[in-house]
């Protein structure tokens, strides 16, 4: 579990637009890898290009390679909605169906799936994921009550429960925790932790404390101005981002200076 993304000369449009330009990085598999940067600079624009939610706009398109496993998930040959099965995507808002239940929450995307599986198989699956996203003890006797019945905190941990559900190899989430109280977004930051072991995870973060405590790696993004497009500034492993970038922007970005 958990790939290997390369990304090369990567650039993002929406219709003409050019959002995001010539980003190429390398997604390290098994680790956690932050973006940072100010608000508008393409951090989210190129996470959802990394499972192709982002063509989901129409007129949006990319070009450039985002290669998985010896494949370019842009490739003609390539569908989408496998993509989005070993990339899964948890969002900044936690967003469970709410005329579902807790349990058909994690079941969601096999039943998408038109997975069929025996009634055993399934109660074994939400378990399993829902021990996966730390939710399982606070749940397991009203597995049956709407998603939407939970806190905000559980709400979210539900989502990466129904992300991790359908075994992805990569997980990529945007901002997370940002709707989140400090507790709950102690127990999402653990998590990340304990979920790298057997994921690649890409998180968007407008958190600085949060992206030196949760990530490995960590690529600033920043923007020459208003209708310019965001670039991926350096990227470099956190420590060396946080207390040694080689570039000014970067350092003015992380100390607080700007943004």
């Amino acid at each position: 579990m958990g790939k290997r993304i390369d990304v090369s000369d990567l650039d993002i449009y929406y219709g003409d637009f050019l959002a995001v330009e010539k980003v190429t990085m390398v997604i390290e598999p098994r680790t956690v890898t932050a973006l940072i940067g100010p608000s508008g600079c393409g951090k989210s624009t190129f996470l959802r290009s990394l499972n192709r939610m982002h063509e989901v706009i129409p007129g949006a398109h990319v070009e450039g390679k985002v290669v998985m496993d010896g494949q370019d998930i842009y490739g003609s040959d390539v569908d989408p909605v496998d993509v989005r099965r070993s990339i899964g995507m948890v969002f900044q808002r936690p967003n469970p169906f709410p005329t579902m239940s807790i349990a058909e929450n994690v079941l969601a995307g096999q039943r998408l799936n038109n997975k069929r599986m025996r009634k055993a198989e399934s109660e074994e699956l939400v378990e399993r994921s829902l021990r996966g996203a730390n939710l399982w003890e606070e749940v397991k006797d009203r597995l049956g009550r709407p998603g939407s019945s939970l806190s905000g905190g559980q709400q979210q941990r539900l989502c990466i429960a129904r992300a991790i559900a359908v075994q992805p190899q990569v997980l990529l989430m945007d901002e997370p925790c940002s709707a989140l109280d400090p507790i709950s977004t102690l127990a999402i930051e653990d998590l990340i932790g304990e979920l790298k072991q057997d994921y690649t995870i890409v998180i968007v973060t407008h958190n600085m404390q949060q992206a030196s405590r949760v990530s490995d790696e960590t690529g600033f993004f920043n923007i020459a101005g208003t209708g310019k497009p965001g670039k991926l500034i350096e990227m470099a492993d956190t420590t060396t981002m946080f207390s040694n970038p080689s570039q000014k922007a970067t350092e003015d970005y992380v100390s607080g200076r700007f943004g």
